[in-house]
Parts: structure tokens; sequence; C-alpha cells
């Protein structure tokens, strides 16, 4: 075994790989560039070395720096992760050439199954089924357009040289082709440095399974079973799950075979992954897509069901052992599913979110495993994947199973940014994926159904209470307090007074909580005329009012339709992880500033006071045709200049963030007046890109 191995990645898959070579008594050398000098993974390694900048190319993708960082601290060996070199057959030459092990496949298989032309040419003369599709590499753009012709709508662009969904485009519209080659090159090229592509048969409700495969130095090739990875968005798997519910042992083992074939075709050694297409109604007409030459994202249900851990078997093998299970000894026990959390806002199509997690608790519980990059102050930028971390859940069965991610999901929380989190457990909950009826197109069907339209009111309340609590002075054990500092609305010969707060929640109206008496015992109620959101269904009956606890004295609230009382308490589980309890529901917090972090459910809000000037401005500069940022990113592409005139949804802007484009285009016919940003400009969200007057109205005057 290794004494050293230099983990060539960042995030929770660093992390991931450095408690296995904890585990094993391996020294782990970490690497980082500036925007991740403050990072999870690399406090937990034993060392760590700055490869750059935030840039990928100058720090994460640098095979120089990297080669640099291992020489300097002894290292012997190099585990890529997933993502950036991983699959990077140069990156293996290298290692190799530098006296390194590189804890993968050889450079050759890489290669090999790195080109999905080659790939499947490869592994049908070995008799694999593979997707029909075009033949040959480097076409051009007729070429594929007429390739797409002949296999007949609807069709697939992929990358030749890509994974991860990156770069495929969807088509059913034969006009379209022109259009999607082009978006699909660009977002290639962008990723991968290739913008070569091919084009395959589409099938309709397909189900998406792969085969874990394991090989050694010595001619052992085994699999461990199938993933179910069905449930994708945008081609992007968000859940996995082992075994899967449509395969029985007989087409197990076929896949497993062919997976077994495919491996050995191209003289693989260590973990991969076989991937096929598989029709919904006929699992036995499974077609090979591709093979990932490295750990996937999803490995850990594998490792739960088999009891193996992965990352430790590459590095066995990568030490030259062989493998000590023969494929009759692997045995699939019980069912584990996976969600991958990600840095994006559900309710903004899914663009990438970005800031600062200000708390976090993350899921504890029988089954329950957490691979995750995260903790306080961990800064999430635009510059990586949006994929923070990964819930994992295991128990004897699916139903189980289901059960505890659920419930782990809704015990989560990220504070500081928007995630998919709650989204997640939704998509867990919907009658197809508790049935088990998954197909690829499924998430993406039912994605604005597991979207509330609106805030829950008690998110509302919660900042109301919390801002109130805010306004009252220290106090201690002991000593006296003004009764007049108090905001309790008390006046003479009366009823105490409301006091109202103006609230709101980004791309959500105002609303007005009104709130009397202490914090440690207050009404709360929706101000009359406000408009106060609907109660999700389940959550403890009619729009509540409420009123507040301090963790020793429970108090009543009175729901603005006059039902039962709801109960609130302000409690602090944990040290640092402070939590209200608002009608049994209970939230974490925590407050900054510029407003209020509450989670509950998986779900995050920022809850701010309503600036009503600042809100009428933006109004009046949207209806000007201010044109903004949907996403903290990089403006990669800009084509208009001042004075052009444009027409309604012309493109004007594209802006790039986590490998995501996101064309900025004309609200309506008129000139551009302004324009604030260059083909590299860093913006924020909601920043002013640009202004397009409207026609019929004077371009000075409006700029």
């Amino acid at each position: 075994m290794f004494e050293s191995v230099l983990v060539a990645n960042r995030g929770e898959i660093a992390v991931r790989v450095v408690r296995t070579l904890r585990g094993l008594g391996v020294r782990s050398v970490a690497v980082f560039s500036d925007a991740d000098a403050g990072a999870r993974h690399v406090r937990e390694a034993d060392t760590a070395v700055r490869l750059g900048p935030a840039s990928a190319t100058e720090s994460y993708l640098s095979v120089e720096r990297l080669l640099d960082a291992a020489a300097r601290t002894g290292a012997r060996a190099v585990h890529p992760g997933y993502g950036f070199l991983a699959e990077n057959a140069a990156f293996a030459r290298a290692c190799e050439a530098a006296g390194l092990v590189f804890i993968g496949p050889p450079a050759s298989a890489i290669e090999l199954m790195g080109d999905k032309i080659r790939a499947k040419e490869t592994v049908r003369a070995a008799g694999v089924p593979v997707v029909p599709g075009s033949t040959g590499s480097g076409l051009s753009d007729a070429e594929l357009a007429a390739a797409a012709r002949e296999i007949g709508m609807p069709v697939l662009l992929k990358p030749s040289a890509g994974g991860g969904g990156k770069g495929m485009r969807l088509v059913r519209d034969e006009a379209l082709l022109g259009e999607e080659i082009a978006a699909a090159r660009r977002e290639a090229r962008g990723s991968f440095g290739d913008d070569t592509l091919l084009v395959e048969r589409w099938i309709d409700r397909p189900r998406h399974i792969e085969i874990q495969v394991l090989a050694d130095g010595h001619g052992n090739v085994v699999h461990l079973g199938e993933r179910e990875c069905s449930l994708q968005r945008r081609h992007q798997k968000i859940v996995e799950e082992a075994p899967s519910v449509l395969l029985d042992e007989a087409t197990r083992a076929a896949m497993g075979a062919a997976a077994v074939q495919a491996a050995r075709s191209c003289g693989y050694t260590g973990a991969g992954t076989v991937e096929f297409i598989v029709p919904g109604g006929d699992p036995s007409s499974y077609y090979f897509m591709e093979m990932n030459t490295r750990l996937q994202v999803e490995h850990p249900v594998t490792e739960l069901v088999t009891g193996l851990d992965l990352v430790e078997w590459q590095l066995r093998v990568a030490a030259g052992e062989r493998l000590a299970l023969a494929q009759e000894e692997i045995a699939l026990t019980g069912h584990a599913l996976e969600a991958r959390l990600c840095a994006e806002v559900p309710a903004r199509g899914f663009l990438p979110s970005a800031g600062t997690v200000v708390a976090l608790h993350e899921p504890e519980g029988p089954g329950v495993r957490v691979d995750s990059g995260l903790g306080t102050g961990t800064e999430i930028g635009t510059s990586y994947d949006p994929m923070l971390a990964k819930i994992i859940a295991h128990g004897p069965d699916r139903a189980t199973a289901l059960r505890r991610l659920r419930a782990a999901l809704a015990s989560t929380a990220v504070l500081g940014l928007e995630t998919n989190t709650g989204f997640l457990r939704r998509l867990l909950d919907h009658p197809a994926v508790v049935s088990g009826e998954l197909d690829t197109g499924l998430v993406d069907r039912e994605a604005a159904s597991l979207v509330p339209d609106e805030v829950p009111f008690e998110v509302y309340a919660a900042a109301a209470l919390l801002r109130h609590a805010s306004l009252e002075p220290p106090s201690s054990p002991g000593s006296w307090t003004d009764p007049f500092s108090h905001p309790t609305g008390w006046r003479l010969g009366g009823e105490p007074a409301w006091t109202p707060y103006t609230l709101r929640v980004p791309g959500h109206d105002p609303v007005t909580i009104r709130v009397r008496g202490r914090a440690a015992d207050a009404e709360i109620l929706p101000e009359r005329g406000s408009a106060v959101p609907r109660t999700p269904e389940g959550s403890g009956g009619g729009t509540p009012g409420a009123r507040s606890g301090d963790g020793s004295a429970p108090a009543a609230a009175e729901p603005a339709s006059h039902g039962t009382p709801h109960r609130a308490r302000l409690l602090t589980t944990t040290p640092g992880r402070p939590t209200l309890r608002l009608d049994g529901r209970t939230f974490h917090f925590t407050t900054d500033p510029e407003g209020i972090w509450l989670a509950l459910d998986g779900d995050a809000w920022r809850v701010t006071d309503h600036d009503a000037v600042a809100a009428r401005s933006a109004g009046a500069a949207a209806h000007a045709g201010a044109l903004t940022a949907p996403m903290p990113g990089t403006v990669t592409v800009v084509k208009a200049a001042v004075g052009d005139t444009v027409t309604a949804g012309q493109s004007l802007l594209v802006v790039e963030a986590m490998k995501m484009e996101h064309v900025i285009s004309a609200p309506h016919d008129g000139t551009v007046t302004e324009l604030g940003v260059t083909p590299g400009s860093t913006v924020a969200m909601d920043q002013v890109l640009a202004v397009v007057a409207p026609d019929g109205t004077d371009p000075v005057e409006e700029s």
C-alpha cells in the first residue's frame, strides 16, 4: 500500500477519498485553489498545497501544478476523484512519466472509452449491444444533421469527449438541428475542450441503468450489480439507487456479463462503470451508452448494498493487489438511495446559486450517510460544479430506504444560499418514484409541480418573531432593564399596540405581520389585507398566527381563521444550531445584518425587511426594459452594443455559471440604451446587465 496519496480534486469527493486514506493509515495530500483555501477537504487532509487562482485551468486542471504538488509533498500516487482530470489520458500518462501511480485505469483505456465513437465500435465488436447512431469521428455539422435525419427524430446529440450529461441536446424538431448542433458544440468545447459530436437514436421513456465493475491487473474482472439512475434533470443525475426495481436476476446477470466484457475489451483496471439505456417496457433490450473510466458520484449506493469500500479497492488494485472476491461471492443486501444536493434555485428554473454557508445542519440517523464538502463559512461560488453534498440512505427494503432518505432531507439545513434539497424531498414522495415507475424524462415532466408557488405563512411568522426578539434589550439573571425599552406596544389606557413587520422573500410579494407583546409571549397575526400565502397541506391547518416562547414558557397563537391556537418555542438543540418550533414544525435559522435565513423540511428562505422605495425603483427599471442577471456568473458572450435596434426575443448576452449557459434576450422591440458588461465580466444575481428602451420612447430620455 502507498505511504502517501495526493487527491487531485476538491469538495465532497476529496473529503470522501481522504476518509478512506485515513482509515488505511495512508497520508493524504489535498490541493486547493484560492477559492477553496478554507474548504473542508483542505482542513481534513494531512497536508495541503495551493495550486493557484480560482480558475480551474490555473488550478485543478493544471497538470504541471498538480505534479509539482506531488513532488513537493512526497506523494507516491494520485487519486483523481471525478470531474476535472479524472478521465484525462494525458494526465494519467504524465503521472506515470513523473514516477507516480495514477489510481485509475491505464491511459489507453481512458482514451479509448473517453471517445464515445470508438468506445461504441470497440464494445460492439466484443458483442455488447449499442444504441443505433452515427458512425465515424469528426463529423461536420452537415454530416451530423444528415445522420440525424437518417436515424429519424427524435435524436440525442452528445459530445464524444463528454460525460455527466454536459452538452447533450435532445432534438425533436428537424428544423432546429442546426441551432442545437451549434449550441452542443459550444458547450462541449467549453466543458471538455473538444467539440466533436455524435448523434444517437432517442428512446422515449428510457431508463438509465449502469453496472459497477472492478478489475485488477491480473485479469480478474467482476461486476457489483446495477444502479438505477433514471431520475435526471436535463440529463444530469440527481437521485440514484441500488438495485433497480426493473431488473430480474436473469437480466441483472446478462447486463453484468456484458459490462464485464466491455471492461475486458479495453484492458480496464480499477473501478469503472458501464452505462446502459434500457427501454422501460422491455428491460431485456438494453444498449451500451458509454463507460465512465473513474469512480462515479453515485458509488455510495453500491458500497451500502455490497459492503465494499470502492475507494479502498481502487487503492488496492493500483498497488498491485488481486481482487479478493469471485463473482459468485458478491451479494446485494437491502436497498440504498442517494440524493445530490446542488447549489441551485428551483423556483428560477434551477439556475445556479452562490453564497456563504452561514449555518449548516446535516442529518444523522440509522442507515443515513452524508458525503459532504460543506462546513459553516464555506464559500460557494460559480467557478465549479454546483454539487455540494450527497445524502444517502440504506434500509432492508426500498420503502424503508425511501422513508429514511426523505426524513434525512427534511432535517437538512444549508443556510446562506438556496439549494435543491426541498425539491429532492418532494420528488422522492412523488407516486411514480414511490412505485418505481421511472424514466429519464420523469423529473423534467414533473419539476414544475414539485416547486411551490408560495412561501408558507409560518416562514413569515417565524421571521417576524425573530425580528421582534432582536429589538429587545439583552438581559441576564438578576439584572434590571427599563420596561419601556421592550417593544411590547404598551400604551396608556388601552390594549398594547401592534408592531407591523413588512417582510419579503425574493421573488414573492411582501407580507406584513403584526406582533404584539414581548417576544417571550407575543401574538402574531397577518395584517388585514396583507397577501398571506396559503398554508401547505399537512402543515397544521388554516393560515396561522403565532405566539412565541423563549424555551421555558410556551405561548399560544390565534390563527387568522380563528381555529385552534398554534404553539411556538425558541429552542437551541445543539450549541450554535438555534431552532424555532412553530405549530409542531421545527425551523433552523440564523440571522445576519441583511436578514434572516430560515430552513424547514429541506427548503430555505432568506427573509428581509421590505424596502418599498427600492422595490418601486426596481419595478420602474424592469418596466423600462432593464435586463438583469438571473444567476451569479460570468458573461461569456455579448451580441449587442449601445444604440443597436433589437427585436423581442433576440439574444443579447450569454451568462455562464457552474458549466451552465443562460441566454439573456430582449424583452421587447427597442433600442439598447445601456450595456454595462463585456465578455469576462463577473456579475451578481439580479445585477442590471443592459437596458432596452421600448419602441416609441426617447432613448436619451430612457437612459
